[in-house]
């Protein structure tokens, strides 16, 4: 049987940090699927489109790694594509402590979805998607918290 996760967030942008998680997860999943989902509380920087064009590039001549957008409930999301495996990935306590209240809510919704939490590097910690955007903002290098060879000109 096909072990599969699904990893879903945001990606507004996707960093360096989320690669390497995806990255890592393939030597424990035999396919992810990476869901690029629509947060109420985020203001879009880029469009959805352009996100999931961006990680497709990443992730270009690895088949095992598929990118969807999607909305609604991630719960909802991983029972269309048949996985009852999210993949989450953890930088500090404070993601800890949200990730756990989202897991309960999670559960509540749909009990067969389970949470597979990974480390991030610590060399990668600091990275995170609003520090992107906020170096972005004041035109400073970027390019070392994206993954390598994204130019993210090209995606806004």
């Amino acid at each position: 049987m096909e072990k599969k996760a699904v990893f879903a967030g945001s990606f507004d942008p996707f960093t360096a940090g989320h690669e390497d998680i995806v990255r890592r997860a393939l030597r424990l999943f035999d396919r992810i699927i990476i869901g690029v989902g629509y947060n109420i509380k985020k203001k879009g920087f880029l469009p959805t489109a352009n996100r999931v064009r961006l990680i497709e590039e990443v992730f270009r001549g690895e088949p095992r790694v598929s990118v969807m957008a999607y909305e609604g409930l991630t719960t909802d999301f991983c029972r269309q594509q048949g996985v009852r495996i999210l993949l989450r990935g953890l930088r500090s306590v404070d993601d800890f402590e949200s990730d756990r209240t989202i897991d309960a809510v999670n559960k509540r919704l749909d009990p067969q979805v389970e949470t597979f939490y990974l480390l991030t590097d610590p060399y990668l910690g600091a990275i995170s998607s609003a520090v992107v955007k906020e170096l972005y903002t004041h035109k400073a290098d970027i390019s070392r918290f994206l993954p390598e060879g994204i130019d993210l000109e090209k995606y806004l």
